[in-house]
């Protein structure tokens, strides 16, 4: 007797991981199936300006810290300020890596090794003192009202949040309403970082498509 399509997600994924789309469909098989399937394609439609956003803020970040520290080797600074030390071992992780791939460690190296959750917590509360005067510059089009560091820090936390749910694959497709403000935010934030970027990226992003094409199939509102 062949297989249905849930007894092969069931095999390959795991009873207790499909359980909460079983519960959510009402044990509706084809609805469980389709909505497994709809996590992934909206995992995959995210990809993108999730990445760009990435790079963005990355670049930015780094080149004000290049500006405070007054060189190329802004990573520096970390060992030199004292309410930065606790970042330290991000920064010896990546040279670590570097190291062991026998490449020699350089300034580009470093910040291609530097993980997202590391340029988020830049902009966490515990070095506000220290960094966010530099750090506000890499926000230049951030509306003046709106110019304090947890303006930028909670949209950025919860989508590094967002980032490492989909990157673990886990589910991220039970408030498409909700998913979809978040991926506003990015495109806001996005634009206060490099005003060119959510034009450029509109093109090549497949969210609001996919987002649709998904509610319409779900029979979603």
């Amino acid at each position: 007797m062949a297989k249905s399509e849930l007894d092969i997600l069931t095999e390959a994924f795991s009873a207790q991981r499909l359980s909460k789309y079983i519960a959510y469909n009402h044990g509706d098989s084809e609805k469980t199936v389709m909505h497994y399937k709809a996590n992934l394609r909206l995992a995959e439609s995210l990809y993108i300006s999730l990445s760009v956003f990435e790079v963005t803020l990355r670049n930015a970040l780094a080149r004000e810290l290049r500006n405070l520290a007054g060189k190329e080797e802004w990573f520096d600074l970390f060992y030199t300020t004292p309410e930065l030390l606790p970042l330290v071992t991000e920064i010896d992780k990546a040279k670590a890596l570097i190291r062991n791939r026998g490449e020699k460690v350089t300034p580009d190296k470093i910040l291609s090794e530097m993980t997202f959750g590391f340029w988020v917590m830049l902009l966490n509360s515990q070095y506000e003192r220290v960094l966010w005067k530099s750090l506000r510059k890499a926000f230049p089009n951030l509306p003046k009202k709106d110019r304090q560091r947890k303006n930028v820090s909670a949209p950025c936390n919860t989508l590094r949040r967002l980032r490492n749910r989909i990157f673990h694959q886990e589910a991220i497709c039970w408030d498409l309403y909700y998913l979809t403000c978040l991926h506003d935010n990015l495109i806001t934030v996005l634009g206060w970082i490099n005003a060119d970027m959510p034009k450029w990226l509109a093109p090549i992003d497949p969210f609001d498509s996919v987002c649709a094409d998904i509610r319409r199939e779900m029979g979603w509102k």
